[in-house]
């Protein structure tokens, strides 16, 4: 199965859950992991610009990397996912949680 296909289903499987488990809109948190060193923190955080995210960033123990959390009061699940779409395609080797 080709990686494409296994994201479109990961995908629909996830805003199945969400329309299963809230009531929207709703507040949803995402985490993703970057390298400290780059843009990956400034990329991930202009891309939730002007939305009231309340965002937090956590270096690792060795401070290679950085964990971004971020809460946000989003529409729907299509809003959720699109971020992480977003976020795949426009910031350099995160990592989504």
């Amino acid at each position: 199965m080709n990686s494409s296909k296994k994201t479109d289903e990961f995908y629909e499987k996830l805003k199945s859950q969400l329309y299963d488990t809230a009531l929207w809109p709703s507040e949803y948190l995402y985490k993703f992991i970057v390298l400290s060193k780059g843009t990956g923190i400034k990329d991930i955080e202009s891309l939730f610009d002007n939305l009231g995210a309340v965002i937090r960033t956590t270096p690792s123990k060795n401070g290679k990397y950085t964990s971004v959390s971020i809460n946000v009061k989003l529409k729907n699940p299509e809003q959720v996912i699109e971020k992480y779409k977003e976020v795949a395609e426009q910031v350099e080797g995160v990592i989504s949680l």
